[in-house]
């Protein structure tokens, strides 16, 4: 009898499963499929090819893949393959509250490079992969101004807190908030454009808001009260920054993959305004794939006339981490991560922290996200170029993820006794 054993088959995203197959005939070649549906009706896929020991098993933990969408031992391979026919769409997990992604699991007991109808798999397996933790609350966010989702862990708490935002996709990403809280923090899924009655597009950035935000998550009862950190990618990134710049509620931030600079949009605070430094449009490149590489389109800082618009990050109350791909091709975010710490060490701030992860592209996401090089954007004519390479950038994703949050939880200070 043909098996197929997946544990846990109930997991949060994040977490590693383990895949065997077994009572197979040995030293054959067999394909292991994997896909699911996302909640657009979009079918995501994976495949990889295995040969199969003297036993007629395959331990994916063992076992190494002869090919398909990848080769060697990667035993969350299939997981971070997933991939669309249809080129440049990105999977992203809008409702993480009310359902799981359905991951379905097939064994063939040969090799399949186009299935036929004929093609039937000798064992299947659906396993769930939830975006949130059993106890996990989420409490949409309209404060004031402030808006966005909070999501809190189970009991009393109280929690460290922590901001987190996405970057020029706009709108309000949960996914990575809602992991959080399933990690122990009270995280405030943060929106500033195209979400609600906020501005459909980003203009002038008034800090005045992430300061709203920041205090309302710093008086919630059930978080820890003194000081909050702030995760953020891309031009989230950039806001974080700010933020740890000036606003002294602001205790640890983790950059990703962004700016040491004020781009673009101005940013104002009180009677503060900081111009930002314009893009260079002409430095787009379009690659052989149709899809624009904006790397070099972000003008040097270091240019007398730009000085101005650089975050004087040397003001920051807590430490700063910067995790960087070094094959991101949307930011040149090694560079401006160098420059950030240069500049700290020029003014004797000495916990600015440069994370490089040889291999990896801009979208650092938590583990069990799909490698995604390349993606349709709402603000552009043509996929953005988001680099990396499958395994490296795959594996960053599990190895930030950790840092991160070892990282929040070493420098996010607790001024408030635990509830029994």
């Amino acid at each position: 009898m043909v098996g197929l054993t997946v544990s846990p088959e109930i997991s949060l995203v994040d977490e590693p499963v383990k895949i065997q197959a077994w009572g197979l005939p040995p030293d054959q070649v067999i394909t292991l499929k994997a896909w699911l549906k996302d909640e657009k009706g979009q079918i995501f896929h994976s495949r990889a090819f295995y040969r199969t020991n003297l036993e007629g098993k395959v331990d994916l933990e063992k076992t190494p893949a002869t090919g398909g969408d990848f080769n060697g031992v990667c035993p969350m391979g299939l997981f971070w393959s997933l991939k669309l026919t249809i080129p440049f769409l990105r999977l992203m997990k809008r409702d993480v509250v009310g359902s799981p992604f359905l991951v379905h699991l097939e064994l063939y007991p040969s090799m399949i490079l186009i299935p036929l109808p004929e093609d039937l798999p000798a064992a299947t397996k659906v396993i769930e992969r939830w975006y949130k933790a059993p106890g996990v609350q989420r409490i949409s966010i309209r404060e004031g101004r402030v808006r966005g989702a909070l999501f809190l862990p189970p009991g009393e708490g109280p929690f460290p807190g922590v901001i987190d935002m996405f970057g020029g996709v706009g709108g309000l990403l949960e996914f990575r908030s809602s992991l959080l809280a399933s990690q122990g923090f009270a995280s405030l899924a943060l929106a500033y454009f195209a979400y609600d009655d906020l501005p459909t597009f980003l203009g002038e950035v008034d800090l005045k808001y992430f300061e709203e935000a920041a205090q309302f998550l710093c008086n919630h009862p059930k978080v820890s009260g003194d000081g909050v950190g702030v995760v953020a990618i891309c031009k989230g990134a950039e806001m974080a920054l700010a933020m740890a710049s000036y606003l002294p509620q602001v205790t640890a931030t983790v950059c990703i993959n962004g700016t040491n600079a004020v781009n673009g949009n101005n940013l104002v605070y009180g009677d503060l305004t900081v111009n930002g430094i314009p893009y260079k449009v002409e430095g787009l490149l379009i690659t052989d794939f149709a899809s624009l590489c904006l790397a070099n389109s972000m003008n040097d800082p270091r240019k007398p006339e730009y000085k101005d618009s650089i975050l004087p990050l040397e003001k920051a109350r807590g430490p700063i981490l910067f995790m960087v791909g070094d094959k991101d091709q949307n930011y040149n975010s090694l560079f401006f991560a160098r420059e950030a710490k240069s500049r700290a060490e020029k003014y004797g701030k000495k916990d600015v922290y440069v994370q490089c992860y040889p291999g990896a592209g801009h979208l650092l996401e938590p583990p069990g996200s799909p490698f995604c090089p390349v993606s349709q954007s709402p603000f552009f004519p043509l996929p953005l170029t988001w680099g990396g390479e499958l395994l490296p950038h795959c594996r960053a994703q599990e190895t930030s993820w950790s840092e991160l949050q070892e990282f929040l939880h070493q420098n996010i200070r607790c001024s408030r006794q635990n509830k029994l």
